[in-house]
């Protein structure tokens, strides 16, 4: 069975990280997409669909899960059209993997089978937490994996997030 994880990942964190490790032994393969894959350069998307591409091949590598794959889903701005247009890319995934209720309900809608996972540290483990943090100058590496925080490093994340702002 194949399972399609869907996801913005600004960035990939610990929750993200959590939610993989504990499906991974369920499916024969997941599929990650990178949800909103063409925005970068926003207080909400500051990362490009390259650099959040490496943060989740880097970070699934070194804990050693190997069956999955990264797919790019641009956002399309047309809810009723999406999930027509998620597999226009995605063509081949049994089962949806999410606790996004805009998502759950789409796929649904279609017929689709969609699974909740449980919520690790849901206050803590959040894209927006996170980013939030790295704006104010709070410790926010505890809450993405290691090649993330490295990554976000060495492309100078945090300042480029900060430039952003108004």
């Amino acid at each position: 069975m194949k399972a399609l994880f869907i996801g913005r990942f600004q960035p990939f964190h610990n929750g993200h990280l959590l939610i993989l490790q504990s499906i991974s032994s369920q499916y024969d393969e997941i599929i990650v997409g990178i949800g909103s894959s063409q925005y970068r350069n926003m207080v909400d998307n500051p990362f490009s669909e390259d650099e959040r591409n490496r943060m989740i091949a880097k970070s699934l590598d070194k804990i050693g899960l190997r069956n999955y794959g990264v797919i790019s889903i641009p956002d399309i701005h047309n809810p009723p059209k999406w999930v027509s247009y998620v597999l226009s890319i995605v063509k081949d995934f049994d089962v949806v993997i999410s606790n996004n209720k805009f998502t759950k309900q789409l796929f649904s809608e279609k017929g689709y089978i969609v699974k909740g996972t449980p919520l690790f540290e849901k206050e803590r483990y959040s894209g927006k937490e996170i980013r939030r943090r790295m704006i104010n100058g709070e410790v926010w590496e505890d809450l993405v994996p290691e090649a993330v925080a490295k990554i976000i490093k060495d492309i100078n994340g945090v300042q480029r997030l900060r430039d952003l702002l108004p």
